[in-house]
């Protein structure tokens, strides 16, 4: 996807997308300092090029009975394109895997995944172990996060009409 030039207001329209998904257009414009028309545009121009993935609401876990967070470090025993694409279309199968990302250094994916207990955590972890090409797991029990921020950090990016 080609990368446009953003400005200002585009990247406002981000920023407060980002915090709150489920804002009306008419609030969303009036926060930017734009009418309701042009906001809209913009707002499905961001989707269109692809600025804007989809929208979602932030469940809390544990009230579901996702009461353990963990990591793990899995390292393959090969890095072929074939291996790599399994192991990421196994991961994407399983709902507890909630992110699965390429690592360069010592392994090769770091997982984020969500258990309901302790024995669900060492059920996936055996059931992680057991995976095809799968060489070493090595597990993270999380005690507390103490941040947990979505989206991006938009206010380190430089818009359009600043450079110079």
């Amino acid at each position: 996807m080609p990368r446009a030039k953003l400005d200002r207001t585009d990247l406002r329209i981000l920023e407060v997308l980002q915090a709150e998904g489920r804002i009306t257009n008419v609030e969303l414009a009036r926060r930017v300092g734009i009418s309701a028309p042009p906001c809209l545009r913009r707002v499905r121009a961001l989707e269109e090029a692809g600025y804007i993935r989809g929208y979602a609401a932030r469940v809390t876990p544990e009230p579901l009975g996702f009461e353990v967070l963990f990591f793990a470090l899995v390292g393959l025993d090969s890095q072929s394109e074939s291996v790599l694409q399994d192991f990421e279309a196994r991961m994407r199968s399983w709902p507890e895997v909630r992110e699965c990302t390429m690592c360069r250094g010592p392994h090769d994916f770091l997982l984020k995944i969500l258990a309901r207990n302790t024995a669900h955590e060492n059920e996936l972890t055996a059931r992680l172990t057991g995976a095809p090409h799968v060489a070493t797991v090595q597990t993270i029990q999380a005690i507390r996060v103490s941040k947990d921020e979505p989206g991006l950090p938009l206010g380190e990016v430089t818009a359009a009409d600043e450079e110079e």
